[in-house]
């Protein structure tokens, strides 16, 4: 994964990812709340806590396999770009709240509630049935 190039602030805000399928992620807890610090994306948060959101392009706006719904807090996260509306456009069960955790970069204090979706993997990794 590319991380940004943003300057990171120490871990002030909290972060709460509420897993539909935890297994499927590596988890067993359904919900895991984390400290984060202003700069950072959702999906850096996400893996340097051990919460594998599937991100096959690598992070930079080219898929929209880290599509994750903003329950809470998005005022607290950049504002969504025309390439990530056209990208998150292409993932299934799109909500109002639909955003790619790569390109939902922390700015306000938080609290960010995030709900990874339960079909959040790539198929190419999969075990053969």
């Amino acid at each position: 994964m590319r991380h940004s190039d943003e300057p990171k602030a120490p871990p002030t805000v909290k972060v709460t990812f509420i897993l539909q399928d935890p297994k499927s992620l590596g988890k067993e807890e359904k919900e895991i709340t984390v400290m984060a610090g202003k700069g950072e994306n959702l999906l850096e948060v996400a893996m340097e806590n051990g919460i594998n959101i599937e991100h096959a392009c690598g992070g930079v706006c080219a898929c929209s396999t880290c599509h994750i719904y903003v329950n809470k807090g998005e005022q607290s996260l950049s504002e969504a770009t025309d390439a990530e509306l056209d990208r998150v456009e292409e993932a299934p069960d799109l909500r109002r709240n639909s955003r790619l955790s790569c390109q939902s970069v922390i700015r306000g204090d938080g609290p960010i509630t995030v709900e990874v979706p339960a079909w959040n993997r790539n198929a190419v990794k999969e075990q053969p049935h």
